[in-house]
């Protein structure tokens, strides 16, 4: 039972994250859109009396705001799915069980590096929290704005602790393929090959 609520924990926290970042990316290239759109209908004479009263000077500023948000989700999404970049060319000159160790450590010291910046980023929203600063703007309270780091860190560090978690138990590390398309199959038999392109040419 226990194994079964920690896995539909697991599940919605993964869903949530990809909603969120998904939700941010669109609205923020839609709001960019209408914004250009606006600014551009503003400057040719019989469309300026229609768009004039559209104020969007605060698009770009919440549009920021959107894209540090999505960069911090993103970045924990990237630890889960296995997107950073990784230099293993030190991990192949060892043997394997040094390597583990190796990964370990290194994932152990990305979770507390991240725990660490959450934490002081915690700290200086609930510090920022008692001011009355507010964006320029759109004059949201900062505190809101700068919740990102806190909220980003912590989730980075938390999946930082389950990949190492797996890792351990499995053996295993996320990878994500460069080349693949998800929602595409492609056969293995329909796939041309150094080998097979050399073959058919001769």
């Amino acid at each position: 039972m226990r194994g079964a609520m920690i896995k539909y924990f697991l599940w919605v926290l993964d869903r949530l994250e990809e909603v969120l970042i998904a939700s941010l990316m669109a609205a923020a290239t839609l709001l960019i859109f209408v914004a250009v759109i606006q600014r551009y209908a503003a400057g040719i004479h019989w469309l300026h009396a229609y768009v004039i009263g559209f104020d969007l000077t605060w698009a770009q500023e919440l549009c920021i705001f959107m894209f540090v948000w999505m960069a911090k989700f993103g970045a924990a999404y990237g630890v889960r799915t296995g997107v950073h970049v990784g230099v293993d060319v030190a991990l192949a000159r060892i043997n394997q069980q040094s390597a583990r160790k190796v990964i370990l450590f290194s994932l152990l010291c990305g979770a507390f590096f991240t725990g660490t910046i959450g934490a002081f980023g915690a700290r200086f929203v609930l510090e920022l929290a008692g001011t009355d600063q507010v964006s320029p703007d759109m004059e949201l309270p900062m505190a809101f704005v700068y919740a990102a780091i806190p909220c980003g860190s912590f989730l980075m560090c938390f999946r930082f602790l389950q990949v190492a978690w797996s890792f351990a138990r499995t053996g295993h590390l996320p990878h994500h393929d460069a080349a693949k398309i998800e929602g595409v199959t492609v056969p293995t038999d329909k796939v041309a090959t150094p080998a097979a392109t050399a073959a058919a040419a001769h």
